[in-house]
């Protein structure tokens, strides 16, 4: 797996229920042009189960499904344009099929009330976030598919045997691992950091052109790094209310303006909480970028996607440089690029032990998978730079963990605000301080990080559904005016 599955640049506000319906929309919409009856096509028809269904208004994925059938690709749509373009749809009652592809581009009739179904408590059987697209041709089935929505944007189709058809990349890497205990074994018997194991995987991956590889791979984590840049940038500049109803205000800018002032006006240094001041206003400002279905890095997860790109500007800011004394933020250009690389390997890396063997899906363990996870991962990222050992940094990805296990999903008004967004401030709070822990340790662990992620595992199954991403429990129902 490699680290650019992790980190995908995509839209707000859910990889799960924005990103991921709006990929698997896309494919039935791009399989189905290939059909010979294709032109025959009078009608489609998309249906949305589980936390889909029950949470999906919310979360954007009516839209995303609409402009995934139209042919737009998560990383490239034009957010700005989304709304209005779900507007048009609705209002003309007509879709046109592939419009992002002019040669496969079709006009159909689409009648949204009767095309696009939300299900609010019927689930599909291996996934909550399932979805089932339809076309006819006339009263004819042309083809019919299911996906599931499995987190962090990753979609599976449903197979003919009653499973996920998953097909894994058969690429050979030279240390391929799924465990914690396996990446452990590989950077400790070969003597190298996980950044530098995860790189030899990357460059395996990309024998087309084994001598631009490294090359290639740096360039795609520092675009990356730019975009969760670019995010924390768009999140500190803008104000208002964001949209969906609670009425919750944008709170980064002004902590971001007041921040600028109280270090300019600091007459003995930097102040004692200057720091935390700083991850949280990052956090934040991702976050309601992600809230208002803005461009975003999934890491791992969008609703999680606040804290890696809040502890990154961190190692920028504090540990390898500024961008100067009237920025307030670091810039893209500047700080060591081996430090920035070396974080996004680490905890790519970290990520992808969650994918590969639990879960990063709220829908299916809960908060504990999405905001646990990316804190774990952004822990291992800090302890990395700051020079720990391989069983420091597997540490810091243990602790970050072990202290959200249990943790529900229960997002007031179906909404990834609150609790949302105030979480990610204070798992990226708690990333710094699992780094910080392990990185003082003696390598001595009672806890594995294997054994913490069975134990999330284990949680999330015992956990009540309505604590995972349906809206029905917890804070969701506490709120009285919602």
């Amino acid at each position: 797996m490699s680290v650019f599955d992790i980190f995908k640049i995509g839209i707000g506000p859910s990889s799960s229920h924005t990103v991921g319906p709006m990929r698997a929309a896309r494919v039935f919409a791009d399989d189905l042009s290939s059909d010979p009856r294709y032109r025959e096509v009078t009608r489609v028809r998309a249906e949305l189960f589980g936390s889909l269904g029950s949470t999906g208004h919310g979360h954007g994925s009516e839209g995303a499904v609409l402009l995934g059938l139209e042919g737009e690709d998560p990383a490239t749509v034009d957010t700005d344009a989304m709304k209005p373009r779900e507007a048009a749809i609705r209002t003309s009652g007509r879709i046109t099929l592939n419009a992002a592809r002019p040669g496969d581009a079709m006009e159909i009739g689409f009648d949204a009330d009767e095309d696009l179904i939300l299900y609010r408590t019927r689930s599909l059987p291996f996934h909550p976030n399932g979805m089932t697209f339809t076309g006819w041709a006339g009263d004819d089935v042309v083809t019919e598919r299911t996906f599931y929505s499995i987190g962090g944007g990753f979609v599976v189709e449903h197979g003919d045997d009653g499973h996920p058809a998953v097909v894994p990349d058969s690429t050979p890497v030279p240390f391929p691992f799924r465990t914690g205990t396996q990446l452990l074994e590989h950077c400790v018997d070969n003597r190298m950091s996980i950044p530098e194991a995860m790189m030899a995987n990357e460059v395996s991956l990309r024998s087309e052109d084994p001598a631009r590889a490294e090359e290639r791979v740096r360039e795609g984590l520092l675009h990356v790094w730019e975009v969760m840049h670019g995010c924390v940038e768009r999140g500190c500049s803008r104000s208002g209310v964001l949209p969906g109803g609670l009425h919750v205000r944008r709170r980064a800018m002004k902590m971001h303006h007041d921040l600028e002032r109280r270090e300019r006006l600091a007459p003995g240094g930097p102040e004692p909480f200057g720091s935390l001041d700083w991850l949280t206003v990052w956090a934040l400002a991702v976050n309601e970028e992600n809230a208002a279905g803005g461009r975003i890095v999934t890491a791992p997860t969008n609703g999680a996607a606040g804290i890696v790109p809040a502890t990154l500007h961190l190692v920028v800011k504090y540990l390898v440089g500024d961008t100067g004394p009237d920025s307030g933020t670091p810039g893209v250009d500047t700080g060591d690029d081996d430090a920035i690389i070396d974080f996004l390997l680490t905890a790519g890396a970290i990520g992808t032990i969650f994918q590969q063997s639990a879960s990063i899906s709220g829908a299916e363990v809960g908060c504990q998978g999405e905001v646990g996870v990316a804190c774990s991962m952004a822990a291992a990222g800090l302890a990395q730079v700051m020079g720990g050992t391989v069983h420091q940094v597997c540490n810091a990805a243990e602790i970050g963990l072990e202290h959200h296990l249990g943790l529900t999903c229960d997002p007031v008004g179906g909404l990834v605000q609150i609790p949302c967004i105030e979480r990610n401030a204070v798992g990226a709070i708690k990333a710094l301080t699992a780094a910080r822990l392990a990185c003082a340790g003696d390598e001595q662990q009672v806890v594995s990080l294997d054994q913490v992620i069975r134990t999330m595992m284990q949680t999330g199954k015992d956990m009540k559904v309505k604590y995972k991403e349906t809206a029905r429990g917890g804070l969701a129902v506490n709120i009285v005016e919602c």
